[in-house]
């Protein structure tokens, strides 16, 4: 209700509400308090006698204060009302627990003037105010101890809903006496963002000085420290780290007067150890690396530095002996992020998960965009390959990076499995490259009609290694062209400089269209204009999946997507191109252990520490596994050559450690300082020849064979058949047992004839996502076509792409009304000049050229009448409404007959 339609006291209340608002406190009604929740002012609260106080204000479940509210017009400082507030302040129902006998403070108020008393001190007289105060004002008047207290209400203003439920969630949780806590955002949700906010406000609000947010690699915490300066939602309005201090941590003390500290895990590892700190993004794996213990000490930092801590990809970085950092400031509060948490994640933040916004709500919300996969399959990919006897190739030593040119020995069979692992098969690449080029303007986006490939869309390659990653970059640029500018495919590994610039480039520039990567644009990265990402490895684990599969699901406007990708129209959707059956297998949730130092040591250490002597059971025996495996796994030429550098042979030692362990005939292992001589004999070997160990540590990382040029043959392309047609089956199952339940199914189910409207349509397009985010309009009409594709009439622009009615003519045609789908853009001139025409004497020219306009809302929007053209433009209904004498009535009658009429006919008709 506009505030010029409310009555006088109605309207008070409304300013009164606003003023309150911006203070800080959350406006309830008396049943919709809740106890624990923000400062509250409570509407109509009961005092003795059945009176009831206009507003009452608590904190932290105390009353504290009353206001009575008057109308504009009425003067404030009367006898009268004074006596009324106090009488309210000093008579609260028994069942509200309030700050003393009677409550301290009283306002009056009319949302033009505030008085207020303070009625601790008996002589005090009511004063003017400017404003109400804020929480946090009351909250030191009244020297309030609790943390929590002085927390605002949390505006609405700027956040979506995920985040405004996640903070609320999480400061309740907090509240309650949780220390630990996990936000589930879907990529792209804005999970930095979030943590800003809960930054700001329990900075602000609460006795916390000092947080930390952890990263565990570098160009996230270059992208935090970026969010932090850029985020304005504060009270003023001004930037966050103009505000408070930011700061990340380098080679260098952290700041005394710093409030936000961004560290990734592992620099700070080094950081409390003493140890040197690295600026380094080369180690795309990094939280594999394997760490000694803290001990009883750690150096630069008390244990109690941070009052909160939170740690972002939390279901990579809480793990093994990682788990010491968090250990460590044993007195700070955890906030976990992420976007795929597995059982242990949930486990160690005690199952406390304040916010559980999955990737499918955030498509319905529309906060994200779903996907369509693209399978190329060639015959190397499917069924592996062989290489000859005597062919020449190239081979690529792991552990040194060296590459050398040699011989096959010996006819070798390789399998789909081994491919791109010990196997590089370049006419693999080439092929799968090919095959994506010819389809990105047939099969992709048919629509494009710009189709250079300086406009390609934004492509991102999921190589295996860096080696594999090279090797695509350098295909990839003879594939679409040796004119193409060497910015058009390049490479974002540990190897290729500076991944933050390349990253920035890739997302914001037109010449950078292909970006090839391992891991390192796998998660946290945000590329908004991605419209296609490619699979040219295969992934076992499902968080790693769902966080690659993330780099294309975010959204991007159409002015800033065609600001790098001029040929494109919109971004509803991206395409996940598989060429190696990534898609068409389940995948794994890893184990991960939450026990710090239960972690085994990597093999390089572990050599390292038999070197040195440290020959307890646990070493030994993994000693033995890893030679064992390190056998089985070579042939002649490398026992041979290992033979010559060690004396004996790789299953020589691990048979003998396996034998004494069996029998038990080693005595214990006390230290490194004992003789230990038996179980030092078992390991000589290795310790006596550091060469030996090394070429070891070679095997143990294996080679990667480039064959030179290889072979391979492409089998087919194209969408998922078997999908689309789950997916059709599943829509027809729903309106069939749903038709009942949504008003516009039901009206399409018993072709009842009456009016679709949009709201109607909207109504459907939210329970069909809400029930399967697949049942979004464009991507059933994209199912059909696959299926059907004789029967389906492309979508070809963005306008037929983006009508509401798309949802009607979908709903008719799996019902089999109509044996052809089409959108109703394609005849709906037709059906327009079939109507105008038999109204040909009844309508001058000027109004046909406005019943067009309405044609085109009908065409977009569903049914219509007066109103709904008047919301649409409001100017074409006065027109309307003028040009047939101001009778409204005749006006919309008219509407309604062209809208039935385009609306409830088909192309058959027309």
């Amino acid at each position: 209700m506009a505030d010029q339609q409310l009555k006088p006291e109605e309207k008070a209340r409304v300013y009164i509400d606003r003023q309150l608002q911006k203070a800080g406190w959350r406006i309830v009604d008396r049943d919709e308090y809740e106890a624990s929740t923000e400062a509250q002012a409570v509407r109509e609260t009961l005092t003795k006698g059945h009176k009831e106080a206009d507003y009452m204000l608590f904190l932290n479940d105390v009353a504290i204060g009353v206001i009575e509210a008057k109308r504009d017009d009425i003067k404030l400082d009367t006898t009268s009302h004074m006596s009324q507030v106090e009488y309210y302040a000093t008579h609260p129902e028994k069942w509200y627990k309030c700050f003393g006998d009677t409550l301290p403070f009283v306002w009056l108020a009319n949302g033009k003037q505030i008085l207020f008393r303070d009625r601790r001190d008996a002589d005090s007289i009511f004063e003017e105010r400017g404003e109400f105060p804020s929480p946090k004002f009351m909250a030191r008047l009244l020297d309030m101890q609790d943390e929590w207290v002085a927390l605002p209400d949390l505006p609405r203003k700027g956040l979506r809903e995920c985040h405004f439920e996640a903070i609320r969630n999480l400061e309740t949780s907090f509240r309650e006496g949780e220390r630990r806590a996990l936000i589930v955002l879907a990529t792209g949700a804005g999970k930095t963002y979030t943590a800003c906010t809960a930054c700001y406000r329990l900075l602000t609000y609460t006795p916390m000085k000092r947080i930390l947010f952890l990263v565990d690699r570098n160009n996230l915490g270059r992208q935090a420290e970026e969010a932090f300066g850029m985020y304005r939602l504060t009270e003023n309005g001004e930037v966050f780290n103009t505000i408070y201090g930011v700061e990340r941590l380098r080679n260098r003390k952290i700041p005394q007067d710093a409030q936000v500290i961004i560290a990734t895990i592992q620099g700070l590892y080094a950081y409390l150890r003493g140890e040197q700190l690295v600026e380094d993004d080369s180690d795309e794996n990094s939280l594999s690396a394997q760490l000694s213990s803290f001990g009883d000490k750690a150096f630069n930092i008390p244990h109690d530095f941070f009052d909160l801590i939170i740690i972002d990809e939390c279901h990579r970085s809480i793990y093994s002996s990682w788990q010491q950092v968090l250990n460590y400031f044993d007195t700070a509060r955890l906030i976990g992020l992420t976007a795929t948490p597995v059982p242990e994640t949930l486990a160690f933040f005690n199952r406390n998960v304040v916010m559980n916004y999955t990737l499918e709500r955030s498509i319905v919300d529309g906060v994200n965009v779903d996907y369509r996969v693209y399978r190329i399959k060639t015959k190397a990919s499917e069924d592996g390959g062989t290489i000859a006897a005597e062919e020449h190739l190239n081979q690529f030593t792991r552990y040194t990076g060296a590459e050398e040119r040699i011989r096959q020995q010996a006819e070798q069979v390789y399998t789909a499995s081994e491919l791109n692992r010990s196997v590089i098969n370049p006419q693999q690449i080439r092929t799968i490259l090919t095959a994506y080029r010819d389809s990105v303007y047939t099969d992709l986006y048919p629509d494009r009609t710009d189709t250079d490939w300086e406009s390609l869309p934004k492509t991102l390659i999921y190589a295996l290694n860096d080696a594999h990653a090279s090797l695509i970059v350098d295909i990839a640029r003879e594939v679409f062209y040796k004119q193409c500018q060497p910015e058009f495919v390049q490479k974002i590994t540990y190897s290729a400089g500076d991944s933050n610039q390349l990253i920035k480039d890739f997302r914001n520039t037109r010449e950078f269209r292909i970006a090839v990567t391992v891991t390192l644009v796998a998660t946290g990265t945000d590329v908004k204009p991605l419209e296609v990402v490619m699979f040219m490895r295969d992934v076992a684990s499902d968080p790693l999946y769902q966080q690659m599969v993330g780099r294309g699901v975010r959204t991007v406007g159409d002015d800033q997507l065609r600001s790098v990708t001029p040929n494109a129209f919109s971004k509803d959707h991206f395409y996940l191109v598989d060429a190696v059956g990534v898609t068409e297998h389940s995948k794994m949730i890893p184990k991960v252990t939450l026990e710090p130092g239960a972690d085994n040591p990597s093999f390089e250490q572990l050599l390292e520490e038999i070197a040195h002597g440290k020959v307890d059971d646990r070493n030994l025996r993994l000693l033995a596994s890893r030679l064992a495996r390190i056998a089985n796994k070579y042939g002649e030429p490398e026992q041979k050559h290992f033979f010559e550098l060690a004396g004996c042979v790789i299953m020589e030692i691990s048979r003998q450690i396996y034998e004494a362990m069996e029998v038990d005939s080693l005595p214990p292992y006390t230290d490194i300082g004992a003789p230990n001589t038996e179980r030092l004999q078992l390991v000589a070997p290795l310790r006596n020849h550091a060469k030996a160990r090394k070429y070891l540590l070679i095997l143990n990382a294996g080679f990667i064979k480039i064959l030179d040029p290889g072979d391979d043959q492409l089998i087919s392309t194209g969408f998922s058949l078997d999908e689309a047609r789950d997916t059709t089956q599943a829509f027809e199952h729903y309106i069939q047992v749903h038709h009942d339940e949504v008003e516009a199914l039901r009206i399409l189910f018993n072709h009842e004839g009456e009016p679709i409207t949009r709201l109607m349509l909207e109504d459907l397009r939210l329970k069909l996502m809400e029930y399967n985010h697949h049942f979004e309009a464009n991507s059933l009409w994209h199912s059909y076509q696959l299926l059907q594709h004789d029967k389906v009439v492309m979508l070809a622009t963005h306008d037929e792409k983006s009508a509401l009615t798309n949802l009607i003519q979908l709903v008719r045609f799996a019902l089999g009304q109509t044996d052809r789908l089409q959108p109703i853009s394609s005849y709906a001139n037709r059906l327009f000049n079939l109507w105008w025409g038999k109204r040909r004497s009844e309508l001058s020219d000027a109004q046909v050229r406005l019943f067009e306009q309405v044609k085109d809302y009908v065409v977009s929007n569903g049914a219509a009448d007066i109103k709904a053209i008047t919301s649409y433009n409001k100017q074409t209904a006065v027109q309307l409404i003028m040009s047939f004498k101001t009778n409204r009535q005749l006006a919309n009658d008219y509407i309604e007959s062209l809208s039935n009429f385009i609306i409830n006919s088909n192309y058959a008709t027309a």
